[in-house]
């Protein structure tokens, strides 16, 4: 069996949107990244167009550790043209379309991807810390609020579960050690899963996705906080 490594990404912002099964003037996020939203996020930061391949990135095994959960936070506005009119001294807008977009406020996630190509997993490490293109935590307007890219992110030899569950808690450091949750949710890849999410990723340019199976399981929090051990600053 040939040996697997793992790489870590953060992914903490004010807003993040990972929508897997919007439709219309509904945008619908999960409660945590998606596949097809961390894999977006990779060719942004290699500079891979959107028609080319993403087999060798769909292929990785994902995990998800949700550090701090995040609260739904719902944008109601409408959208359209047409024109204006007076009706009962007020003025109204016609052909509007109201629409409901929904986002995760405040939530940090850490995220893995284990696979047996160190090279591939080299490459993303360096492009996470110098991308080609900006990255956005699942839409545009979700910008990372803390580097993407970890110093010690890449885990030679390391397979994913362990890599994912012993990483240091991505904080906030400011909340104090009694407040700090005594156990972190772990969503997993995994081809057995009761769940299926329809987030694995086949082609960007038509827009194709197909189904993902993963199970939820929970890892006691580290004892270590990443923001006490070393500022996010200093891995600029």
């Amino acid at each position: 069996m040939s040996e697997r490594h793992t790489l870590l990404l953060r992914l903490c912002g004010p807003l993040q949107a990972w929508g897997i099964d919007s439709r219309f003037s509904v945008r619908d996020t999960g409660r945590e990244p998606s596949k097809s939203g961390v894999v977006g996020l990779l060719c942004a930061a290699l500079g891979r167009c959107r028609d080319r391949p993403v087999d060798d990135l769909a292929r990785l095994t994902m995990a998800v550790r949700a550090d701090r959960e995040g609260d739904i936070l719902r944008d109601y506005h409408v959208a359209g043209k047409g024109g204006y009119y007076r009706a009962s001294g007020a003025i109204e807008r016609t052909n509007v379309i109201p629409g409901n977009r929904y986002y995760l406020s405040d939530a940090r996630f850490l995220v893995g991807l284990e696979g047996d190509d160190l090279a591939l997993l080299t490459d993303l490490h360096s492009a996470l810390r110098d991308p080609v293109w900006p990255l956005y935590l699942g839409r545009k307007a979700c910008v990372p609020g803390q580097p993407v890219w970890l110093k010690d992110g890449l885990h030679r030899g390391q397979g994913l579960l362990e890599a994912i569950s012993n990483y240091p808690w991505l904080g906030p450091a400011r909340v104090k050690q009694v407040e700090r949750p005594a156990r972190l949710r772990l969503v997993l890849e995994d081809a057995d899963g009761p769940m299926v999410r329809p987030d694995q990723p086949i082609s960007f340019a038509e827009r194709t996705f197909g189904p993902r199976r993963v199970s939820i399981h929970y890892c006691p929090r580290p004892a270590t906080c990443l923001e006490e051990v070393t500022p996010w600053s200093s891995h600029v």
